[in-house]
């Protein structure tokens, strides 16, 4: 995530989304149901839109070797 968001969908913490081989899912994260697992797909969704937030606003591969080489560079 860039460092320079002060506020990202995944902030509260992570998120976790199982999808079965027979269609089912569960998933949870601490913002939907206070973290306890969830199959209904209304909140399923929720987790999914909010995954794809994060990974919008996330840096690319590119930025992030950058990011980090440059945090090496520094110690």
């Amino acid at each position: 995530m860039p460092m320079d968001r002060e506020e990202h969908a995944g902030v509260d913490g992570g998120i976790e989304v199982l999808k079965f081989e027979d269609g089912s899912a569960v998933g949870r994260s601490p913002v939907v149901a206070n973290g306890r697992p969830v199959s209904e797909p209304r909140q399923l969704r929720i987790l999914e839109l909010r995954y794809g937030i994060i990974r919008a606003q996330a840096l690319t591969p590119r930025e992030s070797t950058a990011f980090i080489e440059q945090l090496l560079g520094e110690t």
